[in-house]
């Protein structure tokens, strides 16, 4: 056989072997589920705050019904009770962040996002929240100040997330990334900053670093912080209200959804599953809106 034959046929072999590797699926982390890649048309949404992103325990039997399979939530943490593990995704059945918490806004913003986009389109969310904390657990840089001064059931609830609940986030976020394209941040903290008007500022850098850290454009990736409870309703921390007005202000992709006419708790700290159910439609309607306006966020 003459050399230039061995050579076309060495090649030939190494372009095919060359083909089926780029072709062999790539095994997420745990094993079980087979991607390529990211799918586009697979929308990711990271939700993080504090005890109204996590849901107010209880969850009314009408809303663990009715989920659209195209909405999906990946597990932060394990939900023991529920057969859930860690970063894995499953339908989006409240609770959305741990086994004790309830219904939040992220469950309705997906519910109206599936019902709103075409068929082709799934949602998914990635939810961290901790009960009662500052923002400031969410600085990657300063986090462990603040939690070394937290009370004990809320260094229970950390612990739960590695002992930084930013830096589970992200984690979830990247693996979110093996299956999908993240489209938006959804936020809903300040009722334990009152007054704090360098929030917007610590907003901003919390936005920042997820921003950086998981290689997203800050502006296909919007940032929508809801109000707390509403001054129509005597809300504790209505007053925050103003102080996050002021977020777009520092993040110019930040949008604020307003909590007016959201059905509260009689601690007027804490929404109803009808305010969570309003609210997370809003966040829907914000962000649909936005997609309609920037064709390249859809």
């Amino acid at each position: 056989m003459s050399r230039s034959i061995r050579r076309r046929e060495f090649l030939i072999a190494t372009a095919a072997a060359g083909a089926a590797c780029l072709g062999a699926p790539l095994l997420r982390a745990s094993g079980r589920e087979q991607v390529t890649s990211p799918d586009p048309s697979f929308h990711v949404y990271l939700a993080f705050g504090q005890s109204n992103m996590e849901g107010f325990p209880g969850i009314p039997p009408e809303d663990r019904t009715g989920v659209d399979p195209r909405f999906r939530m990946l597990a932060a943490v394990d939900f023991a009770a529920l057969g859930r593990q860690k970063g894995e995704w499953y339908e989006a059945m409240p609770p959305l962040c741990r086994s004790s918490t309830g219904l939040c806004p992220a469950d309705y913003f997906g519910r109206t996002m599936v019902a709103r986009m075409p068929e082709r389109i799934t949602v998914g969310i990635v939810n961290v929240a901790v009960a009662g904390c500052k923002i400031e657990l969410f600085d990657k840089d300063g986090y462990q100040t603040y939690a070394g001064t937290v009370a004990p059931w809320m260094t229970g609830i950390i612990a739960q997330y590695g002992g930084s609940p930013y830096q589970r986030l992200v984690d979830m976020a990247r693996v979110a990334q093996r299956t999908g394209v993240i489209k938006g941040v959804l936020l809903h903290q300040g009722e334990s900053n009152p007054n704090d008007v360098n929030w917007p500022a610590k907003v901003g850098k919390v936005y920042r670093d997820l921003v950086t850290d998981l290689n997203l454009q800050a502006e296909a990736v919007p940032l929508l912080a809801g109000e707390t409870v509403h001054a129509e309703q005597q809300g504790v921390t209505a007053g925050m209200n103003a102080i996050i007005a002021a977020l777009p202000t520092v993040v110019p992709n930040s949008y604020v959804i307003s909590s007016k006419g959201c059905e509260c708790r009689p601690d007027r700290l804490h929404f109803t599953p009808a305010g969570y159910r309003e609210l997370g439609k809003r966040y829907a309607e914000r962000m649909l809106a936005l997609i309609d306006q920037a064709p390249r966020l859809g």
